[in-house]
């Protein structure tokens, strides 16, 4: 049984001790799958005001959906298309205040409101991506991003 000590102090301790939760699962485990499983587990357990939490895996060309906690999701989503697609294809980090505003957006829960998507990158190949969505407008900013952002590249290799 794993139990962590995760901070309720600020953000930056929120983010640090994620980190060390995260590391302390996934170390020594080859499984990709279970990695991603405990990852999104983690994330949606110990970050507030979230409304799914999860990966797409980059399969063929395409994000596939992996591991999450939430409602049901969309399975594939091609490469530049919503605010996933962009993440993967750019392989840069969108904080996005108003799902709704951003051109191309796929909805697959209308409660969504604010969305924060990671680019997970080992070496130079993209494995896929982090995604976080918040009922909540404006929900993420550059501290969640820059701590989602740790969180991927600890995982980048774990997965």
């Amino acid at each position: 049984m794993y139990q962590f000590d995760i901070a309720a102090g600020t953000k930056a301790e929120l983010y640090r001790d994620l980190h060390q939760a995260l590391d302390a699962l996934t170390a020594g485990e080859p499984d990709a799958v279970a990695n991603m499983a405990n990852a999104a587990a983690l994330v949606w357990q110990y970050l507030p005001d979230l409304n799914w939490a999860g990966f797409y895996r980059l399969v063929e060309g395409e994000l596939v959906l992996g591991p999450f906690q939430g409602k049901a999701a969309c399975i594939r989503i091609p490469l530049g298309r919503g605010v996933c697609g962009t993440a993967a294809a750019e392989r840069r980090t969108q904080v996005v205040a108003d799902v709704n505003a951003f051109a191309g957006h796929i909805a697959c829960d209308a409660d969504s409101a604010s969305e924060l998507v990671v680019p997970i990158v080992a070496g130079d190949r993209l494995v896929g991506v982090l995604d976080l969505d918040s009922p909540t407008p404006n929900r993420f900013d550059a501290e969640d991003a820059a701590g989602c952002e740790a969180l991927a590249a600890l995982l980048a290799s774990r997965i």
